[in-house]
């Protein structure tokens, strides 16, 4: 099956299922719920890194690239899910951390302790002649992305947390060492490889100050060197399986490089991510902000994209959560009169377009942000720094409260809701890590018996292997005027879908093209939609119209 056909589950494993009482989840927690995962006839699934970690950025700061931590489990435990998930007819994708590692990882030790080899792995630079920083570059996380290294007057990169030391891909044997990661894993029945933060490893070896107006971002995003890594890493590891499953994580890219590291000629990655039409609620770029999504703008981006990929042979990777992001069907939706019906209107925006769904994990049941009352609530790094940042700024305790509380990372990270139970929802007999919250209105064992939002999830991804123009159809945008409704149509040589999805609480006449007057109902998220020269839409409802070509 090729992966356009496909359907990627995301589990945050320290979230998912707890078998042992301490907390967190842990690899024998997803095994014990592997008949849940079967049911919901996903293809793969990408876990977030159960490597060796400090746990300083949730496993995204890597100690030991092969070996799983205790936290987790053993690598017995890896080994029998790998068997178990394959069969039910799933495959395992891992998160590969190749922008940074830990700084308690050997290599950074080494270099700590003098080793010149070692030293050469890292963006280590001497100060200023001031003593400041090598750039003016700014971490991610807030603040200067220079650290000093140890005692010795020099100063050493980090994007992210100080923790996260930037690994220099300029030398050779950094390269290498991340194709033996790959192919090590590969050996170990892995058929999917997800890269963080994949497009920023380009850095110039010379590394300048950005001038007044510029972003630092802009001096190592998409720089052209990342494609010439990228097919060396492909030809050393992933590209001698043909199976094997590629998916970019991409900051601040733009269409025409993501095209390009899709494109199957180029031999880089079979899809990305991109995260542009997750900015449309941030308020001039920022993201500590609180304000009404853009319609107009998700629906010029989702269309650029799609139509922009099609057209030259790229690939998306499909989604609207993951573990970075706030709840979709908070920031998109209406949680507290239409949350199903949110939940499966964006469910069909992706899972009917062009490209790669991700499902994460439990947006299938509709779980929704957590609603907490203090900022001790998160665990969240980033969440803490920001809080600290809008305090100085001059925001109230509880403004900045409130700003952290919408755009949280943690806001995703909460416990997989298995049940009502009050405090751990059935994730664990012990104290969960992250508190859940509501769910006692939202889990899945009253989902399975009452709701309707998993079997329509079940629903969308049988469509993609059953109808061609969904999984391998061209893209055309639909009504792209309309004030509430986003729609597209999907064509093969043999059949056309229309896609038409009604992004706000009221209703909406759509206009059909005359082609689709009496098409047939592929799917719809309400009952008896009467299909005519025009489709009255339901307050976030999603619809779509199959007709055969002659």
């Amino acid at each position: 099956m090729h992966f356009s056909q496909k359907v990627i589950y995301q589990i945050y494993p320290k979230s998912f299922y707890d078998s042992n009482g301490d907390g967190i989840g842990d690899l024998r927690g997803i095994i014990e719920k592997l008949p849940y995962l079967s049911r919901l006839n996903v293809d793969m699934i990408w876990f977030n890194p159960f490597f060796v970690s400090p746990q300083r950025d949730n496993g995204y700061d890597i100690e030991d690239y092969y070996q799983i931590d205790p936290l987790f489990g053993t690598m017995a435990d890896f080994d029998e899910l790998v068997q178990a998930l394959k069969n039910v007819g799933i495959d395992v994708m891992l998160d590969m951390v190749f922008n940074h590692t830990s700084t308690q990882h050997e290599w950074f030790q080494k270099a700590l302790a003098g080793d010149p080899e070692f030293q050469q792995y890292y963006y280590i630079r001497p100060a200023k002649a001031d003593g400041s920083p090598p750039t003016n570059w700014q971490s991610k996380f807030g603040g200067s992305a220079w650290a000093p290294f140890g005692e010795t007057g020099q100063y050493y990169l980090h994007l992210f947390d100080p923790s996260q030391a930037d690994l220099d891909w300029h030398h050779p044997a950094v390269r290498q060492a991340c194709a033996n990661i790959i192919n090590y894993w590969q050996r170990k029945g892995v058929r999917g490889f997800r890269f963080d933060v994949i497009n920023v490893i380009g850095k110039d070896e010379t590394l300048l100050d950005a001038p007044p107006t510029m972003s630092s971002k802009l001096l190592y995003t998409d720089r052209p060197i990342v494609h010439d890594y990228l097919k060396e890493l492909n030809a050393a590891s992933f590209g001698q399986h043909l199976e094997d499953i590629t998916v970019g994580e991409l900051s601040s890219a733009t269409l025409a490089n993501s095209i390009a590291y899709t494109q199957p000629e180029h031999h880089e990655l079979s899809m990305v991510f991109n995260f542009h039409h997750l900015k449309v609620d941030y308020d001039h770029g920022n993201k500590w902000t609180d304000r009404q999504f853009d319609f107009p703008a998700l629906k010029n981006i989702m269309n650029d994209w799609a139509q922009g990929m099609a057209a030259a042979g790229g690939w998306q990777a499909l989604f609207w959560n993951n573990h970075d992001q706030p709840r979709a069907v908070n920031r998109f939706g209406d949680v507290s009169h239409y949350r199903e019906k949110s939940a499966e209107m964006l469910a069909t925006v992706i899972h009917l377009g062009r490209g790669t769904p991700f499902i994460y994990m439990g947006e299938e049941i509709g779980m929704t942000d957590p609603q907490y009352h203090e900022v001790d609530d998160y665990v969240d790094i980033e969440s803490h720094n920001a809080y600290r940042q809008l305090r100085a700024q001059g925001h109230s305790d509880r403004a900045a409260f409130h700003l952290v509380h919408v755009k949280s990372r943690d806001n995703a990270r909460t416990p997989m809701q298995w049940t009502a139970a009050p405090k751990t929802a059935g994730f664990t007999t012990g104290t969960p890590w992250l508190k859940p919250t509501n769910q006692a209105t939202i889990n899945v064992a009253d989902e399975l018996a009452h709701g309707e939002i998993f079997s329509y999830y079940q629903r969308l991804i049988q469509l993609r292997k059953q109808v061609s123009a969904i999984s391998d159809g061209d893209y055309q945008p639909l009504l792209l005027d309309h004030p509430q409704v986003l729609a597209y149509l999907r064509t093969s040589s043999c059949q056309q879908v229309a896609v038409l999805t009604n992004f706000f609480g009221r209703k909406t006449t759509v206009e059909l093209p005359p082609e689709f007057v009496g098409a047939q109902v592929l799917i719809s998220n309400y009952d008896a939609t009467v299909v005519g020269n025009a489709v009255i839409l339901q307050p976030y409802e999603a619809i779509a119209l199959r007709r055969d070509l002659k």
